[in-house]
C-alpha cells in the first residue's frame, strides 16, 4: 500500500495503518477529533495557515513531552481528588486573547479521559482535570502543542521568572518606542514650523523619510505584541484589540509611505509612533495592574515552608513537607511556620494565625490544641502530631480552593467576552463606513483616511474585556486576606444578588460550646456512677457540641477511670446516638430520640436538653446553654439593615431557638428540623423566588448547603461541610459573613461600573472620531487612558477597605 497524508498533521503513513472517514484519513483518534473540532467550530482556516507544513500528531509524544508522565512530575505538580481524577495547574503559552483561551478549552474538552478544563485569560494558568487510566498528561500537553500553543507546570518561582522576562521584553519595547517617538516629535516640530514658513516639498520629503526611519523599528518591533495578538485573532476568526490597533497604525504607516514616494503632501509616521506607542504604555500597564491583583495567591504561596523537621528515634530529620505522613511528630520552634496540621503532644505557646484568618491577635495554643499549617510559632517550641499530610492541609487546601476560583468565570464576563469579540468587528466596519462617508461627501482621501483610522483606534474593545476580571480578582485577593475563600469566582456575583440568608444555630451563630449549667441523675449514687461511665463511653463516640459539652462536665466531676466497650453505636441526625453496653440498650440525645425509645420526658426549658436513658429507663437530664457569638447581633443587624432576610434553621427545640433568636435579632425561625427538612425548606424558598445562601458548620447542614445557591461553612466546620459548601470563613465569625456579602456586592457594583465605563466611553469618542473631531494621536491616547480608568476603577476597592478597616 502507499503513503497517505495526514489530514490533520500532514505526516505520511501506510495507508493500512491509517482511520478512514470518506476521503479523509488519520493517524490517530487525536488527529481525527482535532480535525472534526476546527471544522465544527469554523476554523477550518487552521490548515490554510499551516500550508504544507506538518505537526505533531496528539498521540505522538514530543521529544520531552514524556517527563510529564514522570513519577517525580506527579508527585511535585499532579494532585489525585476524591473520586480518583488527576488534576494539574498548567501555564499556556502563546495566549493572547480570549478566542485562544477558548480554542484550548475546546479542544481539552474534546479528548476522551478529560474531565474539566479552565483557563484564566488574565495569567493563562489552565486547571486540567483528567482521568490518567483513560489519557496520560503528555497526551494533553501534546494536543495544547498540536493546535499552536505550548504549556508547562505552573510553579511560583517559575512563573516569576516568566514574568521578570516578560517585564523586560517590554521595557526594551517601550523604550525603543519613546526613544524614535522622541526624535520624531522633533523632526515633526520643523515640519509644522515649515507648514507656516514656506518648506519646500524637497526639504519636506527629507523629513518624511527620517520618519519613516525612525517608525519602521517602533511599528515593527515595538508593535509585534499587537501582529502576533492580531495573527492569533485572524486565525481563529476573532476579531480583537491586537486587529485595531495593527490595522489603524500599518494602513497609517503604509499611507504615509505612498505619500513619501509620490511627494503628494503630508505624512503620519508620527502618528503610527504615537499609536504603538501609547497603546503599548496601556498594555504594559494592563499587565501589570493584573498581575498585581493576581498575586494574592502567590503571596499566600510564600506561607508554605520547604522543610519541616521530624522527631524520629530521638533525632532531628529535615525533610521536604510533602513527605510527612500522618502520624509523623514535628519539631515546631519559636519563628518557624507550620507546614503540616497536627495537633500538640508537647509545649504551649502563642501562635500567630493572621495570615490565614486575618485576626491579628495572637492565639495561646496548650497540649491537645490543634496547630494549622501556615500558621507561625511566636514563643513556641512545640511537639505536634501531623494529623493531615500536605496535600490536605489547611494551607494546601486554601491555594487549592484559590486556583480554581481564580479559573471560573462569572456568567457576567462571559457576556462581556462575547460581547467585546462582536464589538471589534463592528467598529472596523464603522471605521470603513466613515471613510466612505468622508471620502464622497467629498473631502480629500488623506482626510477620510486618517478619520477612518482614528475611529479604529480610538474605539477600545479591550476595556470592555478587562471590566470583570480585574473587578473580580481584586474582590478575590480581598476576601482571601480577610480569610474569606470564595471556591469560584462567579460566587462573587451570585452572592451580590442573593435576597436570603439561612443560619445554622449551634456552631454557626452560637460559640458551639454548650455547657452544662444544671443536671438531674435519677436512682440511686451507685446506678449514677455506674451508668455514668457508660454515658461517658457513648459520648466519646460523638462530636456534636451538644455531647462535647456533657463529656467535659462528666470529666470535671469525676476521676477518669476505665470506660466500657460499646457495640452497635449509631448516630442519629438531629436526634443523638444509640448503642449496646452489656446487653443494655444506652440511648442518648434529645427528646424526640426519647420518645423513640417509649420515653416521655419533661422538656420544658428553654435551654438545650440532653437525656440519657438505658433501656427505656430516664437515668438523666442535662440543661445546656450556648452563647451567641460576640459579632452575632451586629452582624445580622447589619446584614438584616443591607435588605437581606435572615431565616435560622436548627434541629434544637423550639425554646431555645426563640430565645437565641431573640438574642442576636432573628425574626424567622423553625426549630426541630431533621437535616432533611432543612434542605427542604431551602427548596421551598428558591421555588418562591428566592436566591439563597446557606451558612453552617456541621454535619447535620451538609444537605441544606449543598441545595442553596451559596453553601458558606464556618472554618471550624466539619469536614465534609467545608467539602460541599462554595465558601469558607476562615476566622469563623458571623463579622467576615457579612463581609462576604459586602466583598460580593462591592465587586459586582464594580463590574456594572466599568462595564457601564468601557460603554459610556466607546459611546461618546466614537462618534466623535467619526465626525472628524479626533486625531489618530489623541485617539491613541484616549484608548489608552479607558483600559487604565477601568483597571484604576477596580482597585478601589482596595483601597476603601484599608480606609473602612482603619475606621473601625
Amino acid at each position: 500500500m502507499s503513503n497517505v497524508k495526514c489530514d490533520h498533521c500532514h505526516l505520511q503513513f501506510d495507508e493500512s495503518v491509517m482511520i478512514k472517514e470518506g476521503d479523509l484519513h488519520f493517524c490517530c483518534k487525536g488527529c481525527q477529533g482535532i480535525y472534526h473540532l476546527l471544522k465544527d467550530e469554523g476554523l477550518e482556516r487552521f490548515y490554510d495557515k499551516l500550508g504544507e507544513e506538518t505537526l505533531v500528531p496528539p498521540t505522538e509524544q514530543f521529544e520531552d513531552s514524556g517527563n510529564f508522565n514522570s513519577p517525580a512530575f506527579y508527585d511535585r505538580y499532579v494532585k489525585t481528588d476524591s473520586e480518583g481524577f488527576s488534576e494539574v495547574s498548567l501555564i499556556i503559552e502563546g495566549i493572547h486573547c480570549s478566542a485562544c483561551v477558548w480554542l484550548n478549552e475546546k479542544a481539552l474538552h474534546k479528548m476522551e479521559g478529560v474531565v474539566e478544563a479552565h483557563i484564566n485569560h488574565t495569567n493563562n494558568k489552565a486547571r486540567i482535570i483528567w482521568d490518567d487510566e483513560v489519557v496520560k498528561l503528555s497526551q494533553i500537553i501534546d494536543m495544547i502543542r498540536a493546535i499552536g500553543y505550548d504549556a508547562f507546570p505552573y510553579d511560583p518561582q517559575i512563573q516569576e521568572a516568566r514574568a521578570e522576562k516578560e517585564r523586560k521584553d517590554y521595557y526594551l519595547r517601550i523604550a525603543v518606542a519613546v526613544f524614535a517617538m522622541m526624535n520624531i516629535m522633533t523632526i515633526a516640530v520643523a515640519q509644522y514650523a515649515g507648514f507656516f514658513t514656506g518648506m519646500t516639498q524637497g526639504i519636506k520629503n527629507i523629513l518624511n523619510v527620517a520618519e519613516w526611519i525612525l517608525s519602521t523599528p517602533v511599528l515593527f518591533y515595538s508593535g509585534w505584541v499587537f501582529f502576533r495578538g492580531a495573527y492569533y485573532g485572524i486565525r481563529t476568526r476573532s476579531v480583537n484589540m491586537d486587529i485595531l490597533v495593527a490595522t489603524g497604525a500599518s494602513l497609517t504607516y503604509l499611507y504615509s509611505i505612498y505619500i513619501t514616494l509620490f511627494e503628494l503632501g503630508e505624512a503620519y509616521f508620527d502618528s503610527v509612533t504615537m499609536i504603538i506607542t501609547f497603546v503599548l504604555v496601556g498594555k504594559f500597564l494592563e499587565v501589570l495592574s493584573k498581575k498585581s491583583a493576581a498575586d494574592t495567591l502567590d503571596v499566600l504561596s510564600k506561607h508554605v515552608p520547604g522543610e519541616v523537621t521530624l522527631l524520629k528515634d530521638g533525632t532531628q530529620v529535615n525533610v521536604g513537607v510533602s513527605e510527612v505522613v500522618v502520624g509523623d511528630v514535628i519539631l515546631l520552634k519559636a519563628g518557624e511556620k507550620a507546614g503540616i496540621d497536627g495537633e500538640i503532644l508537647q509545649g504551649e505557646g502563642s501562635f500567630d494565625e493572621s495570615s490565614l484568618t486575618g485576626e491579628s491577635d495572637p492565639i495561646y495554643k496548650r497540649e491537645g490544641d490543634s496547630v494549622v499549617s501556615g500558621t507561625t510559632s511566636i514563643d513556641a517550641v512545640v511537639q505536634y502530631r501531623a494529623t493531615k499530610d500536605f496535600e490536605h492541609s489547611t494551607l494546601s487546601n486554601i491555594l487549592t480552593m484559590l486556583e480554581r476560583s481564580m479559573a471560573k468565570k462569572p456568567r457576567i464576563e462571559q457576556l462581556a467576552n462575547r460581547l467585546s469579540e462582536y464589538f471589534s468587528s463592528v467598529i472596523l466596519l464603522m471605521a470603513f463606513g466613515t471613510f466612505l462617508v468622508w471620502w464622497f461627501w467629498p473631502h480629500p482621501f488623506n482626510i477620510a483616511f486618517m478619520v477612518g483610522i482614528s475611529v479604529i483606534v480610538i474605539a477600545c474593545p479591550c476595556a470592555l474585556a478587562l471590566a470583570t476580571p480585574v473587578a473580580t480578582l481584586v474582590g478575590l485577593g480581598q476576601g482571601a486576606k480577610r480569610g474569606i475563600l470564595f471556591k469560584e469566582a462567579a460566587q462573587l456575583e451570585t452572592l451580590a444578588q442573593t435576597d436570603t440568608l439561612v443560619l445554622d444555630k449551634t456552631g454557626t451563630i452560637t460559640e458551639g460550646r454548650p455547657q452544662v449549667v444544671d443536671v438531674q441523675w435519677y436512682g440511686t449514687e451507685e446506678e449514677q456512677q455506674r451508668y455514668g461511665l457508660k454515658l461517658q463511653a457513648l459520648l466519646n463516640a460523638s462530636k456534636h457540641p451538644v455531647a462535647v459539652g456533657v463529656s467535659e462536665y462528666l470529666n470535671a466531676e469525676a476521676a477518669p477511670a476505665a470506660l466500657p466497650i460499646l457495640d452497635e453505636v449509631r448516630q442519629i441526625a438531629a436526634k443523638g446516638m444509640v448503642a449496646r453496653c452489656e446487653e443494655q440498650m444506652l440511648s442518648g440525645g434529645n427528646a424526640a430520640l426519647m420518645r423513640e425509645q417509649g420515653i416521655a420526658p419533661a422538656d420544658e426549658s428553654a435551654h438545650t436538653l440532653f437525656y440519657f436513658a438505658v433501656g427505656e429507663t430516664l437515668v438523666a437530664r442535662f440543661e445546656l446553654a450556648d452563647k451567641p457569638r460576640p459579632d452575632a447581633a451586629e452582624a445580622i443587624r447589619a446584614l438584616t439593615h443591607a435588605g437581606i432576610d435572615v431565616i435560622m434553621l436548627t434541629g434544637d427545640h423550639e425554646r431555645s431557638a426563640r430565645k437565641i433568636a431573640e438574642a442576636v435579632g432573628i425574626e424567622h425561625y423553625h426549630a426541630e428540623l431533621t437535616p432533611e427538612a432543612k434542605a427542604a425548606m431551602v427548596a421551598q424558598m428558591q421555588s418562591e423566588g428566592h436566591k439563597v445562601v446557606m451558612a453552617g458548620d456541621g454535619v447535620n447542614d451538609i444537605l441544606a448547603l449543598a441545595q442553596a445557591e451559596i453553601g458558606i461553612a464556618m472554618g471550624n466546620g466539619s469536614d465534609i461541610a467545608i467539602d460541599v459548601s462554595d465558601v469558607v470563613l476562615m476566622n469563623d465569625s458571623l463579622t467576615s459573613l457579612e463581609e462576604a456579602f459586602r466583598i460580593g456586592r462591592a465587586t459586582y457594583g464594580l463590574v456594572k461600573q466599568n462595564l457601564a465605563l468601557s460603554l459610556v466611553y466607546n459611546a461618546i469618542t466614537v462618534p466623535l472620531a467619526m465626525a472628524g473631531y479626533i486625531i489618530p494621536l489623541v485617539a491613541a491616547i484616549s484608548m489608552s487612558l479607558s483600559s487604565l480608568l477601568v483597571v484604576g476603577n477596580s482597585m478601589r476597592i482596595a483601597y476603601s477597605w484599608k480606609r473602612a478597616a482603619k475606621r473601625r
